[in-house]
């Protein structure tokens, strides 16, 4: 595969507005890359986010002229703000999938959740560029495995992350030492790709391949941990492949200088304390993944009682968000059945505009096949209340949020199906009426523009042919080159951590 071009330079997030190169960015006349740069004292802290430029690996065509747009990383502290599932997008969280998927076999798919071995390069190339089409819109991307190293630098910080491990995971205390001994980047790749034995077995088992099982789940974002309003849920997950994941999340969000936030940073974590002390994972604490989680307002959530996320939690959660005087006042509990293909309510339902969402039609309309079954809580009264509700839909329209449905996979029966499995629904909004799709979602495409949007495959944007502004009013489906992300069932929303988006305008 030939290399792609070197990216051009960009500034550091310092003071001192240095230029930093990439080292050894330079091509010389053989066409191999020259000798690496000596970095400035100024930007040597930031030059290893430098050198994550998005194009550092995704192979463009020959004669693409991409036209970057970067949003340098800040070091000053970030002030959450997610009021819906719409506004602007300007900071997000992601994590590209490394090794932890480079090494998964067979055997281990079925415990930790995958139904195919991916192939890792292919994965992080089309990760690179759904990065650079954030970027592009203008939104200040954090790798989370780079966050969590940086706690990880500091000896305090680092003993209460694995004393975490310890105490809710019940991390072998044989790994203590080999990981308390590793330099901060080690621990970080480690805690996310796993500990492997000196001489793995062949196993249907995989403890017999790892001291440490990896996370390779850590790329969808969204479920670990939820930003509402100005301060986090921190997830709790259903299953065992996943409980690591909001206990590193969590830690970065309490610790980390960026979200350093009087008063904490967390309105919910009390099912975090209570892992339980288990023989089996099934009696593990209640759980509520953020998949589930969608702000429709800031005073409005929708959230999905699925597979993943149980109804006792969803109360646990009302109470702590009236108790904790969030802006809250009603949340729309969404019974969806529990199976795979419908794990999230983000599988089923997205918000794409002011006025619209996408939909598993025979889930959400009101006379579906499948029609969901609606609660509300209401956190204004002085002890919350639970009403019955009719469809999603209607149940919105009554508290002014009226949303137009628009039929993933469109109107027929199998393709509503098929789409629906490969994440149709589940797109993800980087503005009212621009959203990221999967590209193998074609039935849905078609579907979008039908209502009016402009679809924009993804190298349209990236080799400069096309151009984007949310603040034109356009409505845009920008499609995301998906052969390999989307085998491992999760969608464009599914990678994100919303921090922080613009408040709607009426």
């Amino acid at each position: 595969m030939p290399r792609s071009p070197p990216p051009p330079p960009r500034e550091c997030g310092t003071r001192s507005r240095r230029r930093c190169r990439r080292p050894g960015s330079t091509p010389t006349p053989a066409g191999r890359r020259g000798p690496s740069r000596r970095r400035s004292t100024a930007c040597r802290s930031c030059c290893r986010r430098c050198s994550r430029a998005p194009f550092a690996s995704v192979v463009l065509p020959a004669g693409a002229v991409p036209v970057l747009v970067f949003s340098p990383v800040r070091g000053s502290a970030m002030r959450l703000q997610i009021q819906s599932e719409i506004g602007k997008l300007r900071a997000v969280v992601v994590h590209e999938p490394g090794r932890e998927i480079d090494r998964m076999v067979p055997s281990m798919m079925q415990n930790l959740l995958f139904d195919d071995v991916l192939h890792g390069a292919r994965a992080r190339e089309e990760h690179r560029r759904f990065q650079q089409l954030l970027r592009f819109l203008g939104a200040e991307v954090l790798e989370i495995r780079d966050l969590l190293e940086e706690v990880l630098r500091d000896p305090d910080r680092r003993g209460l992350v694995l004393s975490d491990l310890v105490e809710e995971l019940h991390l072998p205390p044989s790994l203590l030492p080999l990981l308390s001994d590793l330099p901060a980047d080690r621990l970080a790749s480690a805690l996310v790709e796993g500990v492997e034995h000196e001489r793995p077995e062949i196993s249907e088992s995989t403890d017999s391949l790892y001291r440490l099982p990896p996370v390779p789940n850590w790329f969808f974002q969204r479920d670990p941990a939820i930003v509402v309003g100005d301060r986090i849920v921190r997830a709790s997950m259903a299953t065992a492949a996943r409980a690591r994941e909001p206990l590193l999340s969590g830690n970065v969000f309490e610790h980390h200088p960026r979200f350093a936030r009087e008063g904490g940073a967390f309105w919910f974590r009390e099912f975090s304390a209570d892992f339980g002390r288990p023989v089996s994972f099934a009696r593990m604490r209640p759980t509520l993944e953020g998949g589930d989680v969608l702000v429709l307002r800031e005073d409005v959530l929708a959230i999905g009682y699925s597979e993943r996320t149980e109804k006792i939690t969803i109360e646990r959660l009302a109470e702590a968000l009236k108790r904790e005087g969030s802006p809250v006042k009603r949340i729309f509990v969404v019974a969806i059945p529990p199976a795979r293909s419908y794990m999230h309510l983000d599988t089923v339902f997205t918000q794409v505009s002011r006025h619209e969402c996408l939909c598993y039609a025979p889930m959400i309309l009101a006379g579906g096949a499948e029609e969901a079954d609606v609660y509300m809580a209401d956190l204004t009264r002085r002890e919350v209340t639970w009403t019955t509700e009719g469809d999603l839909l209607t149940a919105l329209k009554h508290r002014r949020i009226d949303l137009e449905p628009i039929p993933c996979g469109g109107a027929d029966p199998i393709d509503q199906q098929r789409e629906q499995w490969t994440d149709g629904a589940n797109a993800f909004a980087l503005a009212p009426g621009v959203i990221l799709c999967y590209d193998r979602n074609e039935r849905t495409a078609e579907e979008l523009s039908r209502r009016g949007y402009e679809i924009v495959p993804d190298d349209d944007l990236l080799m400069g042919r096309r151009a984007v502004d949310p603040r034109k009013g356009r409505k845009v489906a920008l499609l995301l080159t998906s052969t390999e992300l989307s085998r491992a069932r999760g969608g464009p929303r599914c990678m994100t951590m919303p921090l922080v988006r613009d408040p709607v305008e009426g």
